[in-house]
């Protein structure tokens, strides 16, 4: 005889014989033959030599039943009570009957389990609470083991539950055998062989071992192919798809300004530097020949100087490192330095035959470039503040940056050149390290990198459109790219490692790059003229632009994520605290 799992079974305890129903059975020498999987892996054992009694039972529209009569036998009992169970537990649409049961439902159904062993122990299943005495149901008095006296743990296997292992290849044939129930019977399969080589074919696992027709197969070898036209519409419940890591969380980039300040008077000249932001929050800003400040934190506005004669006009604005003193370079060639909060001009610095459109400091040491070409350094500190002249532009001079290091000055000019010059020291050879002429137009933008003191950026005119990441030390051009539009400004984003760019014709806009890889982050669109300039607050959150347009638009677009800003400040101010500690 074939088990299959649809085995429905009925046992009577007080009979000498046992009735079961089957779907599909075989018989040999007329014996009811089964595997004892559980007990002898693949062997085969006939636990009854005596007759059975076989019938069948068919009822248009309901499957086919088998009816066996079979003598009484205690190993034949035990195992289809088994099969049984293993059935049940694969089904999946009933509760596990025969599950250990807690101590309260045993000590409750004690004198019943007490009545069904004492009809004979050959009438035991295993699982069954039958076969437990009376004496192990109730709760001991005293802690077993204790003096010796205590139980032992009970020799029959009677007491153990049958757990299968369930895996996925369990699942989908439960599935399947499932949907089988609920389909309708084939009106072709109507003989008995069919029937019963329609189950043979059904795959089974019992006891760590699959059986399907008339082998066994191991558990750990591959799982038997599915029948034909097997499809399993569940497979979805039990497939395990990783959830993919979501992807990181991006800042918002507002594609507007915070805020639009008016520069009636603003000199459209790509060659001139008119903003520029303190290490104070004073925003300074040349119109024509007038120099006003704009408070970033209270909102106001002061109006800081005017030149003398009316035909003349501001060219360049920059503050000193600790924001209390700004230098401005005039049409005039001259360089006045003025006292921000006294609004006191200091004195005038004339050393220069033309303009000065850019200037750029360095601790107490002014740098000024002219339309002659020539790079003067002044020092501040003396009265005769010119100390040398750096000479190699052979056109204006509208670029002029040094390192925040303080180790290199970078200049740009008219004549598409990018110089590299050392920094300044008492009697030594102050001539170029670096000449970059890779450009094709006119150099003004120009910017070092703040966490990379050695790389430096620079960006080309019209003609030219690319900009260009240079290493100081080694005089290498580390990349280079293609705007596709002219380059005003540029400059670093710390909070985020960032290249900000400020273009002319033909986008007139601001491009925020991804800083090394040059990936264009966000292009924020406004201004209604090319942008001249651009400058960065001091928390480093804010870009401010002046553009032809005649305002100035202020972009909060480098705000840091308020975790990273609290963890900022306190790492700013545990090094601080251990500076003073240095200092005592």
């Amino acid at each position: 005889m074939s088990l299959t799992r649809d085995v429905s079974a009925c046992f009577s305890g007080s009979e000498s014989s046992h009735v079961c129903y089957f779907r599909s059975l075989t018989v040999v020498s007329n014996q009811l033959r089964i595997f004892d999987a559980a007990a002898r892996g693949t062997s085969s054992t006939p636990f009854s030599n005596e007759p059975i009694r076989i019938a069948s039972s068919f009822i248009p529209g309901k499957p086919l039943l088998w009816r066996v009569v079979v003598p009484r036998s205690p190993g034949l009992m035990a195992h289809l009570v088994l099969e049984s169970d293993v059935h049940s537990l694969l089904k999946l649409d009933m509760p596990v009957s025969t599950a250990l049961t807690a101590r309260y439902h045993r000590k409750g159904s004690s004198s019943s389990a007490a009545a069904f062993g004492g009809g004979g122990g050959s009438g035991l299943s295993p699982g069954k609470a039958g076969n437990r005495s009376l004496s192990q149901s109730k709760t001991p008095s005293k802690t077993p083991g204790k003096n010796g006296k205590g139980r032992c743990t009970p020799s029959k296997p009677g007491g153990d539950r049958f757990i299968p292992s369930r895996n996925n290849k369990q699942l989908e044939v439960a599935s399947f055998l499932l949907s089988k129930e609920n389909e309708p019977v084939d009106p072709n399969v109507s003989t008995v062989s069919d029937m019963t080589s329609f189950y043979n074919d059904l795959p089974i696992y019992v006891a760590g071992y699959f059986y399907r027709g008339s082998r066994w197969y191991s558990a750990c070898l591959k799982f038997p192919s599915s029948v034909q036209g097997y499809h399993n519409s569940l497979k979805v419940l039990y497939s395990h798809v990783p959830t993919p890591v979501s992807a990181k969380k991006t800042r918002y980039i507002s594609s507007l300004p915070e805020r639009i300040l008016d520069a009636p008077d603003l000199r459209n000249d790509f060659y001139l530097n008119l903003l520029d932001w303190s290490s104070q929050n004073l925003l300074a800003v040349a119109l024509h020949n007038s120099v006003y400040l704009w408070n970033a934190t209270h909102g106001d506005i002061i109006f800081l100087m005017k030149l003398e004669q009316e035909e003349d006009y501001v060219c360049s604005v920059n503050w000193s490192k600790d924001g209390n003193f700004i230098a401005i370079g005039t049409s005039e060639g001259k360089v006045q330095l003025w006292d921000v909060e006294h609004q006191k001009r200091l004195r005038c610095m004339a050393s220069h035959t033309s303009r000065v459109g850019a200037l750029s400091w360095n601790s107490h040491i002014l740098s000024s470039g002219s339309r002659s070409g020539h790079i003067h350094h002044h020092d501040v500190r003396v009265a005769d503040h010119h100390i040398f002249t750096l000479t190699g532009h052979s056109q204006e001079v509208c670029g002029l940056k040094w390192s925040p290091d303080g180790k290199y000055l970078a200049s740009g000019g008219n004549d598409n050149l990018v110089y590299v010059w050392p920094g300044v020291q008492e009697g030594s050879n102050q001539s170029a390290i670096h000449c970059f002429n890779t450009h094709q137009g006119a150099v003004k933008a120009l910017a070092w990198c703040p966490w990379q003191t050695n790389v430096l950026a620079s960006g080309g005119g019209t003609s030219d459109r690319h900009i260009r990441i240079w290493n100081a030390n080694t005089g290498a051009c580390i990349s280079s790219f293609d705007t596709e539009s002219q380059i005003s400004s540029l400059v670093f984003a710390p909070n985020y490692k960032e290249l900000v760019s400020g273009h002319g014709y033909a986008h007139d806009s601001l491009i925020i790059w991804k800083y090394p890889s040059m990936t264009k982050v966000v292009e924020l669109s406004g201004h209604e003229g090319r942008v001249l300039n651009l400058t960065m607050s001091p928390d480093c959150s804010t870009i401010a632009s002046v553009a032809a347009d005649e305002t100035v638009r202020l972009w909060k677009c480098c705000e840091l994520d308020p975790v990273k800003k609290k963890a900022k400040e306190r790492m700013a101010k545990s090094s601080t605290s251990i500076i003073h500690q240095g200092i005592r």
